[in-house]
C-alpha cells in the first residue's frame, strides 16, 4: 500500500509539474485576483477535472475515446481553436493594478477555460490514461484505490499551492509587469500547444 502511495505520487507530480497552458493560468489568477479566495474557481475546476481524468483513466474508460479515431481529430481541432483564441486574449490582456475593480477573468470565465484547457487537451488526456491509467493496472484492490486517491491529492494540493504563490507574487509586483510577462507567456505556450496539436494531425 505504501509503495502504491509513493508510486502514485511520482507520477502525478511528474505530470502536474511542466509549465503548461493550465498550470499557468492557474498561477495567474491567483497573482491578479484582488482576493486569493476569487481564484478559487479556477483552482477547484482545474482540480476536479484532473480527478475525472485520473478516474476515468484508473477506471478505463476513457480509453475507448481514443479507439474512435474521429473522436480523437474532432477533439484536436476543438483543442487547436480554443488555444488559439484564448491565447490571443490572454497576450492582449493587461493586468489589473487597481485592486478595487474587478478582473476581467469572472468566476464563469475562470471554470470554463480552467475546464477547457484541461478536458479538451488531449496530450493531458493522454498522458493520463498512458501514464496514469496504465501505471493503475499493476494494482488491484485497496493498493489501487490509494493509487488513484494520492494522484487525486498531489493535483488539489499542487494547483491550491499554485494560487497561493501566485497570489504571493502578485502582491510583490504592484506594476503588473511581471504578471504581464506571464501573460505573454502563457498566449505562447498556448499557440505552440495549438501548433504542435496542428502537426499531430
Amino acid at each position: 500500500m505504501i509503495s502504491a502511495a509513493i508510486h502514485g505520487f511520482i507520477l502525478a507530480f511528474g505530470l502536474i509539474l511542466p509549465l503548461g497552458v493550465q498550470n499557468v493560468f492557474v498561477f495567474n489568477q491567483g497573482a491578479v485576483q484582488a482576493k486569493w479566495v476569487r481564484a478559487l474557481p479556477v483552482v477547484l475546476t482545474a482540480a476536479l477535472c484532473d480527478t475525472l481524468l485520473i478516474s476515468l483513466a484508473v477506471l478505463g474508460i476513457s480509453a475507448v475515446v481514443f479507439e474512435i479515431s474521429f473522436l480523437k481529430v474532432m477533439l484536436c481541432l476543438i483543442g487547436i481553436v480554443f488555444l488559439v483564441y484564448m491565447g490571443y486574449i490572454t497576450w492582449k490582456s493587461k493586468p489589473n493594478t487597481d485592486k478595487m475593480k474587478v478582473q476581467s477573468f469572472t468566476a464563469g470565465k475562470q471554470i470554463t477555460f480552467a475546464a477547457s484547457v484541461s478536458l479538451l487537451n488531449p496530450h493531458a488526456i493522454m498522458d493520463t490514461i498512458g501514464v496514469i491509467g496504465t501505471s493503475s493496472l499493476t494494482y488491484t484492490g485497496l493498493d489501487k484505490a490509494v493509487f488513484t486517491i494520492v494522484c487525486i491529492l498531489v493535483s488539489w494540493i499542487w494547483f491550491l499551492g499554485l494560487s497561493i504563490i501566485g497570489r504571493v507574487v502578485g502582491k510583490l509586483d504592484q506594476t503588473g509587469q511581471f504578471i504581464s510577462r506571464i501573460n505573454k507567456i502563457s498566449a505562447v505556450i498556448m499557440w505552440g500547444t495549438a501548433v504542435y496539436l496542428a502537426f499531430t494531425l
